[in-house]
């Protein structure tokens, strides 16, 4: 007598493998589409903070910083100072940030300043293009070329 063996066919198996290639070429661009999103947002909350955190500074030493860097975090036992004001983490005052590179430059003598916020590869972390001031108003560039004073407000 022939014991019967029990198990999955090969035609099986692969039908199997089939569904699952189809739910995740599928899902796969969705999620995609969701990161970008999704880092998109975060460089205009970054933006948002980088713009208070800018005012917060020019109230405490007169002027506006004169890099990115001064917004940064203090030495371990120091105090906060114009080089170091403690009003941004590690992470944003380094200029990069969930797929987006803030660049920060200084007006005459301090007193404006300009953010820009770029995506570290266009399409793939990121689509948008951004740019701040002074004003607060947070503007964005979707054409693929960088964001200026002239670019759209965002609502």
């Amino acid at each position: 007598m022939r014991n019967k063996q029990k198990g999955f066919s090969l035609i099986e198996l692969l039908i199997v493998v089939a569904i699952i290639l189809i739910i995740a070429a599928i899902a796969i661009p969705n999620l995609l589409r969701a990161k970008i999103a999704a880092n998109q947002a975060s460089a205009v909350g970054s933006l948002r903070t980088l713009n208070t955190s800018c005012i917060a500074y020019s109230t405490s030493y007169g002027q506006f910083p004169v890099a990115l860097t001064n917004l940064g975090p203090i030495a371990s036992g120091g105090t906060a100072s114009s080089t170091s004001a403690d009003l941004v983490d590690s992470v944003l005052s380094a200029g990069t940030k969930s797929g987006y590179t803030f660049v920060y430059t200084a007006g005459s003598s301090n007193q404006s300043y300009t953010i820009t916020a770029t995506p570290i590869t266009a399409g793939t972390t990121g689509q948008n293009m951004y740019f701040t001031d002074q004003s607060g108003v947070i503007r964005v560039n979707t054409s693929g070329s960088g964001a200026n004073a002239s670019s759209t407000p965002i609502g």
